[in-house]
């Protein structure tokens, strides 16, 4: 029988959940580095057992963790992120120009064909790559080098590279997003750059429709059809048909079309979840009732999932990098909130049941699935 082990990051720890193909008993080992934020935590597709750690406070600064056993001993990497060259500014929040600084890494993405290789997106925003499971970093400098970099101004959360898609065939494609520089995309392995923003409005923009300045909080893809993305942005769920050329909106009948989250079912490549949120200065669901919704049409057609979860006084936020789907047929979904708790469906999200409760708020949530 298959096994599933679900990765938690929390503001206080990280967890490891596991199980069996059934998903209905659950073990729960951690907090491991406790005390510590622990943004993100994902294992490597090539070598299950290699996972990576992303560990930060604000007293201690940044560690990489990189664990060989599945998650159950842990290594310290002492690598540094250091910026290519002489850093230059971007723009802080009142429109003044800012010198880049390194905060922590937001979100780890290994390699899809070699465990050595992870890629590592930081705030302030910059994407580095490992060669040697994460002993080194190199920043991949094209990025913040496009020209547009000192334009780039944080977002409430800060200017941060938080999404890494890797594409699932050619190696050289890869999509980042970042608060609120935009989306953008490499066609050479991360040597050039260039936005993918195309169709994105933003009010708050002077240029509502400008080529950077978009507030993205996440794309996703499904592996069998790789130029079809979806986006939850700031406002607006979004979709791309030509790997990021153009977007356009498929929030259609979601009661609220703010929202962090987004991921696309594991068999079924129009099959997308959400979680809206009432608004960017209300973050809980709309009515206090936490919802989950669901389009197998890729967008514009939403239903609301709500079997098992609470439809009543619910105020929790569901954050950019906490929701995941795992490969077992029925696909199974997760995602954890703010207030501790991690909810797994195993039927698609049809219902839905708290495999843990009560842990520090969740940042980010990853699932494995073996056979």
């Amino acid at each position: 029988m298959a096994n599933v082990r679900v990765l938690v990051g929390t503001r206080k720890g990280a967890f490891v959940l596991t199980s069996d193909g059934r998903r209905q008993s659950w073990q729960v080992s951690g907090p491991h580095f406790a005390g510590w934020e622990v943004y993100h935590l994902k294992g490597s597709p090539v070598n299950p057992d290699r996972i990576y750690a992303s560990q930060s406070t604000g007293w201690f600064g940044q560690k990489i963790q990189r664990s060989d056993d599945g998650g159950k001993t842990w290594q310290a990497m002492e690598g540094e992120f250091t910026y290519q060259g002489v850093p230059g500014t971007h723009q802080w929040y009142d429109g003044t120009p800012h010198p880049w600084e390194f905060k922590r890494i937001w979100h780890l993405e290994p390699s899809l064909t070699d465990p050595d290789v992870v890629y590592a997106g930081a705030e302030d925003a910059a994407l580095f790559r490992s060669d040697d499971g994460g002993r080194t970093w190199h920043e991949l400098a094209g990025l913040r080098g496009h020209g547009s970099g000192p334009h780039w101004q944080p977002g409430a959360g800060g200017l941060c590279l938080h999404t890494i898609v890797l594409h699932p065939s050619d190696p050289k494609r890869i999509f980042v997003a970042i608060s609120a520089a935009g989306s953008f995309r490499t066609d050479d392995g991360g040597q050039t750059w260039r936005p993918i923003n195309r169709g994105l409005k933003s009010e708050y923009l002077p240029d509502g429709e400008a080529e950077v300045g978009h507030c993205v909080h996440r794309i996703a893809l499904h592996p069998k059809r790789p130029d079809v993305l979806f986006m939850q942005k700031h406002w607006d769920v979004m979709r791309s048909d030509d790997a990021g050329e153009n977007w356009y909106e498929v929030s259609g009948n979601l009661p609220s079309d703010f929202g962090f989250v987004v991921d696309v079912h594991a068999h079924e490549p129009d099959t997308v979840y959400v979680v809206p949120i009432k608004s960017d200065s209300e973050h809980y669901p709309p009515e206090g009732k936490l919802r989950v919704y669901r389009s197998r049409t890729g967008g514009n057609q939403w239903e609301a999932l709500t079997q098992g979860l609470p439809q009543q006084d619910c105020y929790v936020n569901v954050l950019r990098d906490a929701m995941a789907v795992d490969s077992l047929d029925e696909c199974g979904v997760y995602f954890g909130t703010t207030g501790g708790q991690v909810y797994a469906s195993a039927d698609g999200g049809d219902s839905w049941r708290a495999i843990v409760r009560d842990l520090p708020p969740v940042l980010s949530v990853e699932v494995q699935t073996f056979s």
